[in-house]
């Protein structure tokens, strides 16, 4: 046995940091297959719509419907977290990735591999907040937690860019059903990890209750809310569907809100409103993901439609963009950790903002990569800055024993920010390309595409705004 290694099993401060550092590299794991899931079944949906002999308009729903239901069931999942036990809901939620991803691989109708990507969503919508709630309870608060949240978001930015490459090389190589292969895999190894490096929940010492009635309320009315967001532009935001759907959402919501102002043991305790380090972290990512969230499809248009880019051509062209928000992730971690959060949020945006500003004018038919590379690496800089700054805030201030609902919380904002800044500037970008095509098509495409990242900046600057009146500090829950 080696000197370093005795060393490890006689020092417990090692032995403890070793674990720790293993706990965080599942963690950095579980976010990276979330957000590989993402893009992962992008590049292989002409060849699922080809295999299961989808129509056009319903191939749409293997991507609408993983979002529908993760953005519906976040709440949920956040609770579970906190009431069930956070590692027993990461492990859980793993095996629904797991068995959801197999039966899409096996998938032999449209139906069969819908519903597995709804399962999948759910998974999502678990596995999240649970993953988050985790960094922020195993890590301190303060500089430990900092560098953690950046090490867990830079996964998942490297999670975006691998899994648009990965899409690629396993439909090309090997078929669609490889893409949900993949995912069996990779979360069956984090199913064994999570056994021997995630610490056991701690014992609940006061008994607890679901809330059902909220559970039920909120769970069906972010799920409406968020399916008339997804679908509205497809459908047509006056038909009939899309308005029973909004009405119905409004609804469930009003009555979660009574719901929960009045029980005993809410679902969501109203006074998690009071922090108002949270409110003003579930504000920024609502805004966050209407701005920033969006650039990837514009550019993935960009590439593809306008400029003519492959598939495997257009995930390489994202590398660039997603090693930028990784370093970005890193920087962010550092400036809350050297000077102070609120300062790291308005740093970050004022960066992305002016990055942003910079893609606008390489937004053309005949543009070159190397135009548009300055613009994307400082707009990516500026996003990890402020992906990784907002959740410090989001997790500021809150017990423990409330961190899965105040993920939940975080993350629900910013699944719905981000089907609302897809639908408002989609509608903007393509007001003009009716009965176009050929060369006219790509230049309309690219005069909305300037007009939506203008928009895109106005929003980052409204991000400022609202950091700049956040509070520089929240005391904590107790």
């Amino acid at each position: 046995m080696s000197a370093s290694n005795e060393a490890l099993i006689h020092d417990p401060t090692a032995r403890s940091g070793a674990r720790r550092g293993a706990t965080l590299a599942l963690l950095a794991f579980a976010q990276l297959i979330i957000a590989l899931d993402l893009n992962i079944v992008f590049v292989a949906l002409p060849e699922i719509g080809a295999g299961l002999g989808f129509s056009n308009q319903t191939l749409q729903w293997v991507v609408s419907v993983y979002t529908v239901f993760t953005g519906g069931f976040l709440l949920f999942g956040g609770r579970a977290a906190d009431l069930i036990g956070q590692r027993r809901m990461f492990i859980f939620a793993l095996w629904l990735y797991a068995l959801s991803s197999l039966i899409g691989a096996l998938a032999w109708a449209p139906e069969i591999i819908i519903g597995a990507r709804a399962v999948q969503g759910i998974g999502g919508a678990f596995l999240f907040p649970a993953t988050l709630s985790l960094v922020n309870r195993l890590f301190e608060e303060g500089p430990e937690r900092n560098r953690a949240l950046a090490v867990w978001g830079g996964a998942g930015a490297s999670g975006l860019t691998i899994g648009s490459l990965a899409g690629g090389f396993l439909t090309a190589a090997f078929g669609w059903p490889s893409v949900f292969y993949v995912n069996v895999l990779l979360a069956g190894a984090a199913i064994v990890a999570a056994f021997f490096v995630i610490p056991r929940d701690p014992r609940q010492h006061e008994r607890r209750s679901f809330d059902l009635a909220g559970a039920l309320a909120v769970t069906a009315g972010a799920t409406l809310l968020v399916f008339a967001l997804v679908q509205g532009p497809d459908y047509g935001w006056l038909s009939p569907s899309i308005l029973w759907s909004a009405g119905l959402a409004v609804l469930l919501l009003l009555a979660f809100a009574i719901i929960e102002a009045k029980s005993r043991d809410p679902l969501m305790p109203l006074r998690l409103f009071r922090n108002r380090s949270l409110v003003a972290g579930m504000t920024i990512t609502f805004l966050y993901m209407a701005t920033f969230g969006t650039l990837p499809y514009f550019l993935t248009v960009l590439f593809q439609n306008v400029q003519g880019y492959s598939a495997l051509e257009t995930g390489v062209a994202f590398l660039v963009p997603s090693v930028a928000i990784a370093t970005g992730t890193q920087v962010g971690a550092r400036l809350s950790t050297r000077f102070s959060n609120r300062s790291s949020l308005i740093g970050g945006m004022v960066i992305g903002a002016i990055g942003t500003a910079l893609m606008v004018p390489a937004t053309t038919p005949e543009s070159s990569y190397l135009a548009l590379a300055p613009g994307l690496i400082v707009s990516g800089i500026g996003q990890g800055i402020v992906w990784t700054a907002m959740w410090i805030s989001a997790a500021s201030g809150v017990h423990h024993d409330e961190q899965g609902i105040a993920s939940g919380m975080a993350s629900t904002t910013l699944n719905v920010g981000n089907a609302i800044g897809l639908a408002v500037l989609i509608a903007i970008a393509n007001r003009h390309i009716g009965g176009l095509n050929g060369e006219a098509l790509g230049l309309a495409l690219s005069e909305g595409m300037r007009a939506a990242f203008w928009i895109a900046t106005a929003g980052i600057a409204l991000s400022i705004l609202v950091a700049l009146v956040s509070q520089r500090r929240t005391p904590k829950n107790t």
